[in-house]
């Protein structure tokens, strides 16, 4: 993700999450840790053509990454989008040498949790109230051993017919 993927980062982000959108200045804040020499951050956006159908972020520290972000437009749920985005988050949780991948998800969200599950993410609690002004309750999962779970789940191929791209 750039500073100029922004702008329809948030179109989706709103469409997606309109009660706990994040904002402009927390996509640039991210992206301010995600370049350069000791970076902690790994932002990208999916793409066809010039349109951006998906994005996902994952932040590290030391032995620890977090899934901060992961979202696919509407019109491309369950074509194996998220999967390819989740799969490039663990490879770059790899690449930080990171022992463990957390994320939260809505407990309402079982898409999602599904496919977390299918990637070895197991629920280890919750946070109550976590997403707000709804109230809605997360829940957090955990991956121990990304590399392995990358290396073990069946690779996702781009869909040369959608056209979809990922771009760091």
């Amino acid at each position: 993700m750039r500073w100029w993927d922004i702008d329809p980062v948030l179109g989706l982000e709103r469409d997606l999450f309109p009660e706990d959108a994040w904002s402009r200045g927390m996509f640039w804040s991210e992206l301010a840790h995600a370049r350069g020499p000791g970076s902690t951050r790994r932002y990208l956006v999916a793409t066809e053509g010039e349109r951006v159908v998906g994005y996902a972020g994952l932040a590290a520290a030391g032995e620890l990454a977090d899934v901060q972000t992961i979202a696919v437009a509407r019109d491309r749920w369950g074509t194996g989008l998220g999967a390819r985005l989740l799969t490039e988050l663990l490879r770059a949780a790899t690449a930080f040498e990171c022992a463990e991948v957390m994320l939260e998800c809505r407990i309402d969200n079982r898409p999602a949790q599904r496919l977390y599950e299918r990637f070895g993410f197991e629920p280890i609690g919750f946070r109550r109230g976590y997403y707000q002004p709804g109230n809605v309750d997360a829940l957090v999962m955990r991956l121990t051993d990304p590399a392995h779970s990358v290396s073990d789940s069946a690779p996702v191929p781009p869909d040369p017919a959608q056209g979809t791209e990922i771009h760091g």
